[in-house]
């Protein structure tokens, strides 16, 4: 009987684990590596499986492909790995009725960034010609968790072979994938690919997946497969430990089984006993027909918060730079304890009419006080707009999340989403750089938090109202590849971006020409300079600033004149806003050593100029 007649006419019981139980043998390398060094080894892996009641088993092929071979120095040897695994599969299965299967893994992962779909599809077509030539019964796409690559993977499959093809995706989230996207849906449009088996593995244990599919009704013209992990992992001395009954994982087989599943096999954590445990508990049944679909809340539990009927609705900052001029300014939260020239500062500022107060978050990779913290303090003492920069450095993506969600709780919605310092430049170089997420990704989670949905996917009760700044360093060499970026991130869902100091006045020209065709405001960053050191550090020793030399000559004129190098500073700071002005309507002062008074006199300045050129236009 073929695999496909095989898949459609009755319950087959998949193999379990590969990975883990070579880690529990202590491998840990590249596991597709041992194809060849180690082939007794897979072999008997594969046997056990076999003996346990597996009818269908698959290649030892879940990364070896060209993008993840490449970690370990081996993308060359993807044909040799992938035709070595099918020959160890299929001498395992000699003498015996068993299907081969030939795994292809995703490779994104969380992270879309992780690979772009041009490289994905080069990387699946050397994999996929290697395994077909090899000669597998059928190819299975496994632990996918973006839709949209493993929907371009089974494109290509489906066109290259009339094998059946299993796609399987996984989830965070009972009954939704990843972007949002419910499981019926996801299921239902691989299905219209060609898929022949559609369904889930990993990341869940069998009692999620078993809830998952309650949504999913059977399909029309494919059948569902699941390979669930055995548990959820505990982390025990620095390993993950799977600890799951094989007898209760069989129980939850028949009830897979009563949700139309007709391939059950076992993901991470499983052993040749899980497997055993499920071919015992389905032996002599067949699939069902029919069940009973339970509904979906998912949609409805996406509520639209509308503000209240006497709310005022605040426009947000990419609002007003968009119709009239508007200042920013940075003011670092103290690196110790004493808040108190940090108030009387940010009170000043709001006093002098900044629109915001922005705020980093660890300048530098160097502990301060939470900018959460100060952003709520000066919001709730004196009404001060926060804008609260986020690093993708210091948290993971469990931890970015939770800071949004306290964010929005706090009814702080101005965010600039930054890459962050390496930790290399601050006080605890030792300290570990997280960047789960790039800026990218960051500002594109922001955005989908607007439409209440978190990166899993699960519905947040509530649509977040982010105006999300993106940083822009216009010191580079080629500009024209800086604006590239500004591009990409108007893609991932920019709604402004805040510059760093420009001393140069013809660079704000340049910077004007090439960004117009943007449509999106730009805070231009101008930061006063206090002393000839300060402006030797930052022309010599910040990366990408560079100081005219008759900015560093007027500076180094003042000599160790602390108030006069004060005024030079000043006056330097003025006429670059002179020309900003006329080109920028958004103004993005950075205060230099907690110097508010610097900031505040460059803010009456800027409203000074604002005031003039009303009148003139009145007078006209």
């Amino acid at each position: 009987m073929t695999l496909l007649k095989a898949l459609q006419s009755r319950i087959l019981i998949g193999d379990g684990a590969m990975g883990t139980l070579l880690y529990s043998y202590g491998v840990d390398f590249c596991f597709e590596e041992l194809n060849l060094l180690q082939p007794e080894q897979i072999t008997q892996i594969h046997k056990a499986y076999i003996k346990a009641g597996s009818d269908v088993i698959q290649t030892n092929t879940y990364g070896a492909n060209f993008l993840k071979l490449s970690r370990y120095g081996l993308e060359d040897q993807v044909n040799n790995l992938n035709t070595a695994a099918v020959k160890l599969a299929r001498t395992a299965a000699s003498d015996t009725k068993t299907y081969v299967l030939g795994s292809l893994g995703g490779i994104r992962g969380i992270k879309k960034s992780a690979a772009t779909i041009e490289d994905i599809k080069n990387s699946f077509h050397e994999q996929l010609d290697s395994l077909l030539i090899a000669g597998v019964d059928g190819l299975l796409l496994e632990t996918f968790y973006d839709l949209e690559e493993i929907k371009t993977v089974l494109s290509i499959a489906r066109k290259e072979t009339n094998l059946p093809i299993i796609a399987q995706v996984a989830i965070h989230e009972v009954a939704v994938i990843q972007d949002g996207t419910p499981l019926a849906d996801a299921l239902s449009q691989l299905e219209d690919l060609g898929a022949d088996a559609v369904g889930l593995n990993c990341r869940l244990g069998p009692h999620h997946m078993i809830k998952a599919l309650e949504v999913v009704p059977i399909p029309k013209k494919a059948v569902l497969s699941v390979y669930p992990n055995a548990s959820l992992p505990d982390y025990v001395d620095g390993r993950l430990i799977y600890e799951s009954d094989a007898e209760y994982f069989g129980e939850c087989a028949l009830s897979l089984r009563s949700q139309g599943v007709h391939l059950i096999g076992g993901c991470c954590g499983t052993t040749p006993k899980h497997i055993a445990a499920i071919a015992n508990k389905l032996k002599g049944l067949d699939p069902i027909s029919k069940k009973e679909v339970q509904s979906s809340s998912q949609n409805e539990l996406l509520v639209k918060v509308q503000p209240e009927p006497n709310e005022p609705i605040e426009p947000h900052l990419h609002e007003i730079a968009a119709t009239r001029r508007s200042v920013i300014v940075e003011l670092d939260t103290p690196k110790t304890l004493d808040t108190t020239n940090f108030l009387t500062g940010a009170k000043a500022l709001h006093e002098a009419g900044i629109d915001a107060l922005t705020m980093a978050d660890n300048s530098l990779a160097s502990p301060r006080i939470s900018n959460v913290a100060m952003a709520t303090l000066v919001k709730n003492k004196f009404g001060v707009r926060p804008l609260v920069h986020i690093t993708c450095r210091d948290r993971n993506l469990i931890g970015l999340q939770s800071h949004l969600m306290g964010l929005d709780a706090l009814g702080i919605n101005q965010v600039l989403a930054v890459t962050g310092d390496p930790t290399k430049v601050g006080d605890f170089p030792g300290a570990t750089s997280v960047y789960d997420l790039s800026s990218f990704e960051l500002i594109q989670l922001i955005k989908q938090f607007n439409t209440g949905i978190s990166f899993s996917g699960k519905p947040l009760k509530k649509k977040t109202s982010f105006s999300v700044a993106a940083a822009f360093n216009p010191n580079v060499r080629h500009l024209d590849k800086a604006v590239k970026r500004l591009e990409k991130k108007i893609e991932f869902g920019a709604d402004y971006f805040i510059s760093q100091p420009i001393y140069n006045e013809d660079q704000f020209i340049n910077v004007y020409e090439q960004t117009k065709h943007l449509n999106k405001s730009i805070y231009i960053g101008i930061m006063p300079l206090t002393s000839s050191q300060n402006a030797e550090f930052i022309h010599n020793e910040v990366p990408g600033i560079k100081l005219t030399d008759d900015i560093r000559s007027k500076m180094a004129l003042c000599g160790n004149d602390r108030e006069k190098a004060t005024r030079e500073g000043i006056a330097i700071s003025k006429a670059l806003i002179d020309v900003a002005f006329d080109l920028f309507n958004g103004i993005y002062l950075i205060t230099p050593f907690m110097r508010y008074d610097l900031t505040i006199e460059l803010v009456h300045y800027i409203n000074k100029k604002e005031q003039k050129l009303k009148e003139k236009k009145l007078k006209v």
